[in-house]
């Protein structure tokens, strides 16, 4: 049976746009949707048939009630999302252009999720996870980047496979240096790192990929995930590489493809039975079905609106692999 996925990390509202093509400031109407990409990556692996559990703190507030009850009907479990009077659940106004790219504003000075405590996190919940995946949203100077990694401590020390994808929201912090910072402190504490094109050069200072490998692949890292949007992905572990183009779709929204991705990726390395011990003998052949799975996945999702409500099924899935 597989073991299920754990994601630690913010929950919140994103506010979509009623009418795409135009900058934030012009929209005149937003729908809310359950959003966060920690979340986003918990609702693709439950999709796909997998289980899966949240990390989080919501607000006691309706936003919070709405979260709960997305999480329920789609199956990511709320056993560990705590809820709390101290702040509101965080939201997120989201603008799409043209070109299917999207333009954010935060609502979270502090969000609900950013006052999740270490001492809030349990040993027991990692008893039978596959995997722990985080991103940086919530590496700030407030609780919740403690309460991470004491979570990395508990599912690194229960074999867990510990998944990073930075996933840059520059909008969030004052100092561009600082993300960069905690973002280079969390990556050797990762097993599996996603790292998009766009996000290569700010993180690493090289422009290739084959370039900031040696830097990406230390500590505990053992798997990068390169991403490069429409051209598809590569795969690098020790022992082999893997690449896999993307299948040409027209793009109608962006929103929660890269966690889709990841998501998906995971799901197939969960299916495979590989570990945090074996990730580095995974064969060339076999990442690059775990690629083309994903890729599928992602262009599929983004041929939809919105994030978990536009990820496809297993079913729907044999369509495209």
């Amino acid at each position: 049976m597989m073991k299920r996925l754990l994601a630690i990390g913010e929950a919140l509202i994103d506010f979509i746009p009623e009418e795409t093509g135009k900058e934030l400031k012009n929209v005149r109407g937003f729908q809310p949707a359950v959003g966060g990409a920690p979340a986003n990556v918990c609702g693709a692996f439950v999709k796909l048939g997998g289980e899966a559990a949240m990390i989080t703190q919501l607000g006691d507030d309706p936003f919070g009630d709405k979260i709960a009850d997305e999480f329920a009907s789609c199956g990511i479990s709320c056993d560990y999302v705590k809820r709390t009077k101290e702040a509101n659940t965080s939201l997120a106004f989201v603008a799409l252009k043209e070109d299917g790219n999207r333009e954010f504003s935060f609502y979270r000075k502090p969000g609900a999720d950013m006052l999740l405590k270490p001492e809030d996190v349990k040993e027991e919940w990692f008893e039978d996870a596959f995997a722990l995946h985080f991103c940086s949203v919530s590496l700030g100077d407030f609780p919740m980047k403690e309460a991470h990694r004491k979570a990395i401590q508990y599912g690194a020390a229960r074999g867990a496979i510990i998944s990073f994808d930075p996933n840059l929201r520059l909008q969030l912090w004052d100092d561009p240096e600082k993300l960069r910072q905690a973002i280079l402190e969390f990556m050797p504490l990762s097993h599996v790192l996603k790292i998009s094109d766009e996000e290569l050069e700010f993180i690493t200072g090289c422009a290739s990929i084959e370039e900031a490998l040696p830097k990406l692949l230390t500590g505990n890292t053992a798997m990068v995930i390169y991403t490069k949007g429409s051209e598809g992905a590569e795969c690098y572990t020790a022992g082999a590489r893997a690449s896999a183009l993307s299948q040409k779709v027209k793009a109608v929204d962006t929103t929660g493809a890269g966690d889709g991705f990841i998501g998906s990726f995971l799901y197939r390395l969960a299916s495979l039975k590989v570990t945090a011990e074996n990730l580095s003998s995974v064969a060339g052949e076999e990442l690059e079905a775990c690629l083309k799975f994903a890729n599928a996945f992602c262009g599929i999702s983004v041929t939809k609106h919105g994030a978990i409500a536009s990820y496809p099924t297993m079913e729907e899935m044999k369509e495209w692999v």
